[in-house]
């Protein structure tokens, strides 16, 4: 049985000062999960001939700056078409682990990370999305740095702990995790724990985010725009921050 999306709480007013890209650009080379297809853009019309022109683009659903779908990892979930408008719209939090991230790449946010952050700027309130900025963003242009893989094809960067993501779920009652890497679970997490885990309800999974060092620890609001792909397994993002 479908189960119903999560509808967090806004104001009835969002005012802002600033508004923040948290998308990469997509272009051909850009970090590619192992096995996705490539990014290819294909030149259909040309101006001087056609007096218009026009590209046919393609890329995989989880390439770029992306959101995944709870169909990706649950039979009978919803697919990226069935989000709500106002599902896409999420106060947010950044947490800022990079220090940890630079020692380790294979890092996990923990509770106690979690807690430190909120005797600081308070408790999460629910209805946010949770956002791990770990540095990596500023790997983007180098893929072999940014997906880190060892001799053995095995990735290295950081992402959310498992019992930090049962934590955030129950305890805080999140909308959402984003992370700056190529996925909310660490490179060596095979079982996708924290997909698993937001998308069960579902709520929303944001990869390969940049700009989160521009945001405040709390008090942004995301506006999340999605190809509607029918029956898609989730959809290259464009992402804005307004604070």
């Amino acid at each position: 049985m479908r189960k119903a999306i999560i509808h967090p709480q806004h104001p009835n007013n969002i005012s802002y000062s600033r508004v923040i890209h948290l998308s990469h650009l997509i272009d051909t080379g850009i970090p590619q999960w192992p096995g996705d297809p490539a990014v290819k853009f294909t030149t259909v019309a040309e101006l001087q001939d056609d007096g218009y022109y026009l590209r046919r683009f393609s890329l995989g659903e989880h390439s770029a700056t992306h959101i995944n779908a709870p169909n990706s990892f649950h039979s009978n979930s919803i697919s990226i078409d069935e989000y709500s408008a106002d599902s896409l719209v999420l106060p947010a939090v950044v947490i800022d682990i990079c220090q940890q991230s630079a020692a380790n790449p294979d890092y996990l946010l923990t509770v106690a990370d979690i807690l430190t952050w909120e005797a600081k700027f308070g408790t999460i309130p629910a209805g946010n999305i949770v956002l791990l900025y770990t540095g990596w963003q500023a790997k983007w242009l180098d893929k072999n740095a940014f997906l880190n893989q060892d001799a053995d094809g095995n990735m290295h960067f950081p992402g959310f702990g498992s019992d930090a993501t049962e934590f955030l779920i129950t305890e805080r009652e999140i909308a959402g995790v984003g992370i700056d890497t190529h996925g909310v679970d660490s490179g060596q997490d095979h079982n996708l724990t924290t997909n698993r885990l937001v998308l069960a309800k579902p709520r929303i999974v944001l990869e390969n985010l940049t700009n989160l060092e521009q945001l405040p620890p709390q008090g942004a609001t995301l506006v999340i725009g999605v190809l509607r792909l029918r029956g898609g397994s989730g959809s290259p993002a464009a992402v804005m921050a307004l604070f």
